[in-house]
């Protein structure tokens, strides 16, 4: 059967000459697999649909669903709210880089979760359209996906009490931990002020809580990048 539904673009890999498979996490059936052919290729036309495969692209879908079926195929696309910014601004993309891995690693659910999904479209909107103080965009995003994962620090030492559980809490600055409180209840419209020594370490420990509580999070490789853009 034939369903519409909306998606994120997670990632795709080349499969044979001129297709792909791509991950999407969609709004009614969550994380699903797509063969997608003629794709790939040096004409204009084959350009102009492997754009729409892009991470993180928000998409209009007409899809094939079989459940368990691996993989699916989709009938009909469109991208009617095209990214204005990402796409075209390094520190942006850098970020967009780093969240992709996040999401890469943390949506695996093949099933629809209608909230996790709007608070993702909404927050890649938000992203796209935000013109200064995006810097701590990536921090805000891991703190509010949390609650839909189900494991949501209430407060900073909620979350540094179990990352330093088991190998000894360090002194942890009183400012990093207001800076932490501030970014858990902020908008990302908010600009809460840190220095970079300060965001790093927020992130590490992010990334602990992360490995703590998603199986086989393990390590980022978009992370270095991350860390000197963001310098």
């Amino acid at each position: 059967m034939l369903h519409k539904t909306r998606g994120i673009v997670l990632n795709f890999i080349k499969y044979r000459e001129t297709s792909i498979v791509t991950r999407i996490y969609t709004e009614d059936f969550g994380l699903q697999s797509y063969i997608v052919n003629g794709v790939r290729g040096s004409n204009k036309r084959s350009k102009s649909k492997i754009s729409f495969f892009q991470p993180l692209t928000l998409l209009e879908l007409v899809v094939y669903y079989k459940r368990n079926a691996g993989l699916n195929r989709i009938s009909e696309i469109k991208c009617p709210e095209p990214y204005q910014s990402i796409p075209y601004d390094f520190r942006k993309s850098s970020i967009a880089m780093f969240v992709t891995e996040v999401l890469n690693k943390c949506l695996k659910e093949e099933e629809s979760n209608t909230n996790q999904f709007e608070f993702l479209r909404y927050s890649l909107q938000m992203f796209d359209h935000l013109e200064g103080h995006y810097e701590n965009f990536h921090l805000q995003l891991m703190l509010k996906l949390s609650r839909y994962l189900g494991f949501a620090p209430a407060t900073a030492d909620d979350l540094f009490n179990e990352v330093y559980e088991y190998i000894g809490k360090p002194t942890i600055d009183e400012q990093d931990r207001q800076v932490l409180d501030l970014l858990l209840q902020s908008p990302y419209t908010s600009s809460v002020k840190m220095s970079n020594a300060t965001r790093r370490l927020l992130l590490d420990d992010l990334i602990k809580y992360y490995q703590r509580h998603v199986s086989g999070f393990g390590e980022l490789k978009s992370i270095a990048v991350l860390r000197e853009i963001l310098e």
